[in-house]
């Protein structure tokens, strides 16, 4: 169980899961553009076959990255870190000084920031009420590096990681799957196929 903490903790994996969200949004636009892009400048393939095809991945992408953001984004790195405090916060307290996700992304967003660069940002009006608990403020004014709680970050982009990996491999393909057909027949891409009662033949004569 140790060895697994300290893998989750290790700097080297946390530089590799650092802002998986941000990654993944960024990785997933650009496949939006480039991946039509290249279909469409591709001279082997006829036009009307190269607008089906542009258009669909176009759509797959967009659906994809929609998902992403709506469900794996927004959701998964707090129950992520909910998860996390709820089997470690007993063999280690640092998960119980935050009482939720967004307020140790906030410290670690400012315990990131140079002391000189810390200080003024932390006495704006808006962020006096911060951090007012477990000396988390007194760190973060006092120290000129304070503790970061490596564990906690990387069970927040573990999680991140997995939910990823699970949304855009098993989610973002069945929702892709339900709504992109819809769409181009809507934009007159596709037509819509034939049900089986109109494919019955009139027999009486």
């Amino acid at each position: 169980m140790i060895d697994r903490l300290s893998l989750i903790s290790n700097s080297a994996v946390a530089n590799i899961a650092q802002n998986t969200a941000s990654r993944v949004a960024a990785e997933t636009a650009l496949k939006a553009a480039g991946r039509p892009t290249f279909i469409l400048i591709d001279n082997n393939i006829d036009n009307n076959t190269k607008k089906y095809a542009a258009s669909k991945e176009f759509l797959y992408q967009v659906t994809c990255l929609i998902v992403y953001l709506a469900f794996v984004a927004a959701f998964v790195p707090k129950i992520s870190f909910n998860i996390g405090k709820k089997l470690l916060g007993k063999a280690h307290p640092e998960f119980n000084k935050f009482r939720s996700m967004n307020e140790y992304m906030a410290y670690f967003k400012q315990a990131e920031k140079p002391l000189s660069n810390r200080r003024p940002s932390l006495e704006k009006d808006q962020a006096k009420h911060m951090f007012k608990h477990d000396g988390l403020r007194e760190t973060l004014l006092g120290q000129e590096n304070p503790e970061k709680y490596p564990l906690i970050r990387g069970t927040i982009e573990l999680g991140s990681l997995i939910g990823s990996i699970l949304g855009l491999a098993i989610l973002a393909p069945e929702v892709g799957h339900r709504t992109i057909h819809p769409i181009m027949r809507t934009l007159g891409l596709e037509k819509k196929q034939a049900s089986p009662a109109d494919n019955k033949v009139d027999v009486k004569a």
